[in-house]
């Protein structure tokens, strides 16, 4: 049984998460890619110690649970010759040791990786197990009614910038790897995003309504003279 979806989608949901694996074979798992099938839903999941990214999409029919971990060079190959157009499809088959993709009269195998893939569902709700990256230059987020200021100073200069935004909850001054926020963002398509902070020391979710996508960042510990 193969998995059939339009080149667009998944074109897309590789290019909105591949930024999020590790590079270094430190742990394997980490460089590739999670694609789950459940309950007709295709997720697509990366992370790299210090950030997690999810996509999910709901599938046009029945397909049968599975769990595989895709090695991120070969999604960021066939990202390359995938048409991107939403009426081009492919077709995904999967075996016990290798995935297939088919579309356009060309055909990638490639070996799975082994192992047991982290449990997303405990890391998000316990972030903890994730490994905090000490960074020198973060950006320093203060949330305040209805403005948040982003603050970061580095060698190439400094920036101070207000943004005006809806907010519910407590005042929050938190720091982050400038790098881990861009990288998120630039692959949300919304006009408005949605950010959930807990404290300066939890995890930060960016989320849409219906979880199609799931960014989770976290902090890094930020000093006095940093914070000012």
């Amino acid at each position: 049984e193969s998995l059939t979806i339009s080149q667009f989608t998944l074109k897309e949901m590789i290019r909105q998460t591949i930024f999020s694996i590790a590079s270094n074979e430190t742990n394997k798992l980490m460089t590739g890619e999670l694609f789950e099938i459940k309950n007709n839903y295709l997720k697509i999941v990366s992370l790299d110690g210090h950030r997690i990214a999810i996509r999910r999409m709901e599938l046009k029919k029945d397909y049968a649970d599975r769990k595989v971990v895709v090695p991120g060079k070969t999604l960021n190959e066939i990202s390359k010759i995938l048409s991107g157009e939403i009426d081009d499809i492919v077709n995904i088959y999967f075996s016990k040791n290798h995935i297939l993709f088919e579309f356009d009269q060309t055909i990638v195998v490639s070996r799975l990786i082994d192992g047991e893939y982290f449990r997303i569902d405990q890391m998000l709700s316990r972030a903890t197990l994730l490994v905090r990256e000490g960074e020198k230059k973060p950006i320093i987020i203060e949330i305040t009614d209805n403005s948040m200021e982003l603050r970061i100073d580095s060698a190439m200069g400094s920036m101070n910038e207000n943004i005006d935004i809806d907010k519910e909850g407590k005042d929050i001054l938190i720091g982050f790897n400038p790098r881990f926020l861009i990288d998120a963002l630039k692959v949300i398509d919304d006009e408005t995003i949605s950010i959930y902070l807990v404290n300066p020391k939890a995890p930060c979710f960016i989320r849409d309504d219906e979880e199609n996508y799931t960014y989770l960042i976290l902090p890094v510990n930020i000093n006095q003279n940093q914070a000012r």
